[in-house]
Order: C-alpha cells, then sequence, then structure tokens
C-alpha cells in the first residue's frame, strides 16, 4: 500500500510535468528568438525587444492573483484545459503579426493564460504528489521548467538559422499542441476539503492571494531578483567577456548538475526539512554568483554554471513547496498564485533594476550585488524559520494546556 501510495511518477504526474514542459519550451524559443525577430524583422530597437519579453510578464502578474480564485471556481481540470487551450491557440496568431504594436497586443494576451496555466499546474501537480514526499515531487516538476530553459532556447536560436521567423513560429505552435493533449489526460484528484462552495461569501484578499504563504513568497521575490541575473544578463555577460563561444553551454551544464543533484535534494527536503536545502544552496548560488562575475576563461565561466545550477536549482521548487504547506492541501491554487505573483515580481524587476546596475558600474558589481543579495535571504529565512518554529510549539503545547 505505501509503495504505490508514495509513487511520484504515476500517469497524472508525467502528463501534468509534459503539459509545463512543452508549455516552457514555448516560453523560452520566443523569450530567446522574439527580440531578434523584433530588431532585424520589425525595424525595432534593443529597448522594444526587451519589451517584448517585460509586457508577458506583466500580463502574468495580473493574471496570478485571479488565478486562485479562477481555479476554485470553474475547478483545477477546467481551468487547465482552456488556459492551455488559450495558450496553445495564441501561439498560432506569431506568424500573422508584422507590427510591434500588434506583436505586444499579442504578447499581453499570451502572458493571461500563461499566468493562469503556471499556476494551476502547479497547483495540480502539488496534489498528485503524495504530502510525504512532495518536496522531492516538486523538484522533479520543476526539473521539467529547467530542462526546457535549455531545450527552448537552443530549439529557437538554432532554427532562425535555417528557417525563417515566421515558419519558426508555426513549428512552435504545433509542438505546444502537443500540451493539450496532455492535459487532456490529466486526472486530478477531489481532496476532501476542497468540494465545491454553495455558500457565497464576501470577497476578501483570500479570494486573491494565500495570506500564510507571503512570509516564504515575499522571500522567494528576492530570490527571482538575484536569479534574474542569469536568466537576462548571461548571454550579454558572455558576449563583452569573448565567452560567447561557450555560452550556449551554460544552461546545459546548469541543466545537468540541477537534475543528478535533484533527487539527493529533494528527498532531503522531505526526510530533514527544507532549511537543510535552502540554507545550503542560498550559500553555494551565492559563491557560483561570484565565480561568474570574476570569471574570464571559458573553463571558469562553465564551473561557475555548474555551481549556480546546484545552488538555485532547488530553490523554486522548495520555496514553493513550502507556499503550498502553508496554505494547505484546500488552498494549493491561492499558494501557488500568491507565491509565483512574488517570483515573477522578482524576475521581472531584477531584470530592470539589475540592467541599470551594469550601465551605472560593470557585471562585476552586478554578480557580488546578487550574491550579497542572497546572504540577505538568508538571513530573512533563517528569521521566517525560528519564527515559524516557535509558533509550532506553541500550538503542539495549547490543546495539552487546555486539557
Amino acid at each position: 500500500m505505501s509503495n504505490h501510495q508514495n509513487k511520484i511518477w504515476t500517469r497524472d504526474f508525467i502528463n501534468i510535468s509534459l503539459v509545463q514542459f512543452i508549455v516552457f519550451i514555448g516560453f523560452y524559443t520566443l523569450l530567446t528568438t522574439l527580440p531578434i525577430y523584433v530588431i532585424k524583422e520589425l525595424g525595432g530597437t534593443e529597448a522594444e525587444g526587451g519589451l517584448v519579453v517585460t509586457i508577458m510578464l506583466i500580463a502574468a502578474i495580473i493574471m496570478r492573483p485571479i488565478s486562485g480564485n479562477l481555479i476554485e471556481k470553474l475547478g483545477k481540470k477546467r481551468t487547465l484545459l482552456w488556459s492551455t487551450g488559450l495558450f496553445t491557440g495564441t501561439m498560432f496568431f506569431y506568424f500573422m503579426i508584422d507590427s510591434f504594436l500588434g506583436l505586444m497586443i499579442l504578447r499581453f494576451i499570451h502572458g493571461l493564460s500563461f499566468g493562469v496555466l503556471t499556476t494551476v499546474a502547479s497547483a495540480i501537480a502539488a496534489d498528485v504528489v503524495p504530502n510525504e514526499r512532495k518536496g522531492a515531487g516538486l523538484g522533479y516538476f520543476a526539473m521539467a521548467t529547467n530542462i526546457a530553459m535549455v531545450v527552448g532556447p537552443f530549439l529557437g536560436l538554432t532554427l532562425i538559422q535555417f528557417i525563417s521567423f515566421k515558419l519558426l513560429f508555426i513549428i512552435v505552435s504545433f509542438i505546444i499542441l502537443i500540451s493539450v493533449i496532455c492535459a487532456i489526460q490529466v486526472k486530478v484528484p477531489t481532496l476532501a476539503n476542497e468540494a465545491p462552495k454553495t455558500i457565497k461569501s464576501k470577497f476578501s484578499i483570500h479570494n486573491l492571494i494565500e495570506v500564510k504563504a507571503l512570509p516564504i513568497a515575499v522571500i522567494s521575490l528576492f530570490v527571482g531578483l538575484s536569479y534574474s541575473s542569469i536568466l537576462s544578463y548571461v548571454s550579454v555577460f558572455a558576449e563583452a567577456h569573448n565567452l560567447a563561444s561557450v555560452a550556449s553551454y551554460f544552461f546545459v551544464v546548469f541543466a545537468v548538475v540541477m537534475i543528478i543533484a535533484r533527487p539527493t535534494l529533494g528527498n532531503l527536503f522531505d526526510v530533514k526539512g527544507p532549511k537543510y536545502v535552502i540554507i545550503p544552496c542560498l550559500l553555494i548560488f551565492s559563491v557560483g554568483l561570484v565565480i561568474l562575475g570574476f570569471s574570464t576563461t571559458p573553463w571558469v565561466f562553465l564551473v561557475a554554471a555548474g555551481i549556480i545550477g546546484l545552488g538555485s536549482g532547488s530553490l523554486l521548487p522548495s520555496f514553493q513547496t513550502m507556499s503550498i504547506q502553508a496554505g494547505g492541501p484546500g488552498r494549493s491554487g491561492h499558494a501557488t498564485a500568491t507565491f509565483y505573483i512574488f517570483w515573477d515580481i522578482g524576475i521581472a524587476t531584477g531584470s530592470y533594476v539589475l540592467g541599470m546596475i551594469v550601465a551605472m558600474f560593470n557585471f562585476q558589481v552586478l554578480y557580488v550585488t546578487c550574491a550579497i543579495l542572497l546572504i540577505v535571504v538568508l538571513g530573512m529565512f533563517i528569521i521566517q524559520q525560528s519564527w515559524q518554529e516557535k509558533k509550532e510549539m506553541v500550538e503542539q503545547q495549547v490543546p495539552v494546556e487546555n486539557m
């Protein structure tokens, strides 16, 4: 009984992970190719190329608070189906767009469905993973995103060397179509404390976010800000330091190290608790950023990639798991939405603020600043864990005193 119930790799988990993987292949393919498309095909500037990335994230952030309530009203399966369908349908319009304004409108619409889809997919993944294996299960689920981060840019940047952007958009659209097939096959478990509500309640902040998940979500914002220095500026850093020839291997090394470490760190999270994973990972991530900032040779650059993959690869799923555990199973949709609101704000803010640091100083200052920020985050996390432990001790003592 226990072996079967503790299984992570069920048919539903595999399907929801494939939905996440395929959707993020599309997301990262466009993330790396659209700025080039704007500059080369639409005659736009570098700033406008960056804006097509930012506008989608803004739309996703707007939808995050609404997503939890939407999931509660429609149910997770229906929300998954329509958001996957809308995300896929929007993909088929890219090859028709021939103006910057049209592309911006399409990106905003695409971001709306992306915000809901990634929230509900993560909430479903949390439901189909056994409670006692949440850390490992959501870690594996997060790997779908991390691997897509390698596959998407590689696919996009390779194909545009041989085919037109229009044909690229059509090919990616058909790839994304597979996510709809996978979504249809997902069976969402009905939780006992998640029964449909028949009595209408007054609108409150709880309809939008999970308040109990806020402390961890706020901490994750600052991690996201540091993480954006990798997403947004590694390729620019490589170009500036004559490392462009190995830049494409950065995320490959990052992903390989993360995949190797993921099972051990996920099990450690479940057996020993979050602080045994998050504290060392924050320190390792911080060291990796410093090494990256001062790297001048391909080997040091790729060593930094491996250290950063080891440190950062487990942080997102760990914080997401803690957010879901804080809210409880009946609030997994709201808890996931709350986590992603702050994570997305961190990524979006970081992309802008860190760009100003590079412009005023240099990449060394950028990466050292992000490393110091992670040490500050480490202090915040230790304080949060201390408060949490004291709260749990008080809660455990109350029933005894009442007896």
